[in-house]
């Protein structure tokens, strides 16, 4: 399964309670839509570092990284090369 689709996937059971695809556009911001705040964001860190063997350093818990499916994806790759 693609790191977007688990991203993706988690985000919609775990904070929109849907399977519906619709309901998120990858690049949604989480904070601006109201879909996570400051702990959910944590327990995003905490799925990754589980999901995909990473550690997400606290210089990297920036929106830049964290705020989107896109921004998540982009950073998984990064940290995965």
């Amino acid at each position: 399964m693609s790191v977007e689709k688990q991203v993706r996937e988690y985000i919609l059971e775990n904070y929109l309670f849907t399977e519906d695809d619709s309901e998120l556009n990858n690049e949604d911001s989480f904070l601006e839509k109201g879909i996570l705040d400051s702990t959910g964001i944590l327990e995003v860190i905490f799925f990754l570092e589980e999901e995909f063997d990473l550690k997400v350093e606290d210089t990297e818990m920036v929106p830049e990284n964290l705020d989107s499916v896109n921004n998540i994806v982009a950073f998984v790759d990064k940290k995965s090369s």
